[in-house]
């Protein structure tokens, strides 16, 4: 438009190219452009590209296809590839696609890529979401009812190898997290009330019956009062001392409920560990374990002071509060 303004002026189209700092051929066209459709002619547009090969419609039909699994277009293991999903709209549609370009389809039609859940086979997904819509607010109306403080009880190993998670880094510089090649641990029962409390047990060697009686003990004093505690079918819970321990206090005091087997996700103190492991303390290096018992208790401190976390914990477990 500038080139133009100064043609209008009877600028010569050599004085214009040097005073734009652009070339000769370049203002020679801008001008010819202007002249024959006038100086609108020299506004930039929008080019639409080439038209989709994929038919109205089509679009749409790719999730449907690959929710039923990658091998039941006879792929290997249940993985979806950029590479996979082009060979699947070649078979269904007949058009082919760059691999490159199947990555932008994807995400418009809202497929990411993500590391899948592992789940047991021996799962009983009816048993669990009737636990989740019958037995959970029953539990919740027994403790209002009996006025009991609902607990939640979980394990976890906290090792001096730190929780590797995805950082920034500069572009061909990958950022090195050192760590100790050892497999010494940290072994924490938790407990999670429904109003956000957190109570831990922690031990350098692996929790045993004992210590789970230990805990209990804890938990009672600082609940003071009746405690529903609710837990998985771990082993150092059925312990013969823990069994004994539990008769021996009654029901006035403490009732114990069970979780479905293999579904660990349904109890909030799983997301706690997580959040603790991958956010609080992710790529985390300790020298010892007393060094990692510090920081556990100052990053589990971190999140006590964060009440809004604690929703989103039982969020997690699709357990409404």
């Amino acid at each position: 438009m500038r080139a133009w303004e100064l043609s209008q002026h009877h600028w010569a189209q050599r004085n214009i190219a040097e005073a734009l700092g652009v070339s000769r051929p370049s203002v020679s066209r801008w001008l010819a452009a202007a002249a024959e459709g006038g100086p609108n002619r020299l506004r930039s547009r929008l080019h639409p590209g080439r038209a989709g090969k994929l038919l109205p419609g089509q679009r749409e039909l790719i999730a449907d296809f690959l929710w039923h699994g990658a091998e039941a277009y006879g792929f290997r293991g249940e993985v979806w590839t950029c590479d996979r999903v082009r060979q699947v709209i070649k078979e269904e549609f007949g058009v082919d696609y760059h691999k490159h370009h199947v990555a932008r389809i994807l995400q418009e039609i809202g497929w990411t890529p993500q590391v899948p859940i592992t789940r047991a086979i021996q799962r009983n997904e009816e048993e669990i979401q009737c636990w989740r819509e019958r037995v959970w607010p029953e539990l919740e109306r027994r403790a209002r009812r009996e006025r009991r403080a609902l607990a939640f009880v979980d394990e976890s190993g906290f090792y001096l190898l730190p929780s590797v998670v995805k950082t920034y880094g500069r572009r061909a510089h990958t950022p090195v997290v050192d760590e100790w090649q050892t497999r010494d641990h940290l072994s924490i029962m938790g407990g999670l009330t429904m109003d956000g409390r957190v109570y831990t047990l922690v031990r350098e060697k692996p929790l045993t019956g004992w210590q789970t009686i230990e805990f209990l003990e804890h938990l009672g004093r600082q609940l003071k009062g009746a405690a529903l505690v609710v837990w998985d079918r771990s082993p150092i819970h059925r312990r013969a001392e823990v069994t004994g321990f539990i008769a021996a206090v009654g029901v006035k005091n403490l009732v114990v409920e069970l979780l479905p087997p293999y579904a660990p996700e349904l109890n909030p103190v799983e997301w706690l560990w997580e959040h603790l492991k991958d956010k609080e303390m992710a790529n985390l290096t300790c020298l010892d374990l007393e060094d990692l018992h510090e920081q556990f208790y100052l990053a589990l401190n971190r999140v006590r002071g964060k009440p809004r976390l604690f929703p989103s914990f039982f969020a997690g477990a699709e357990l409404p509060l």
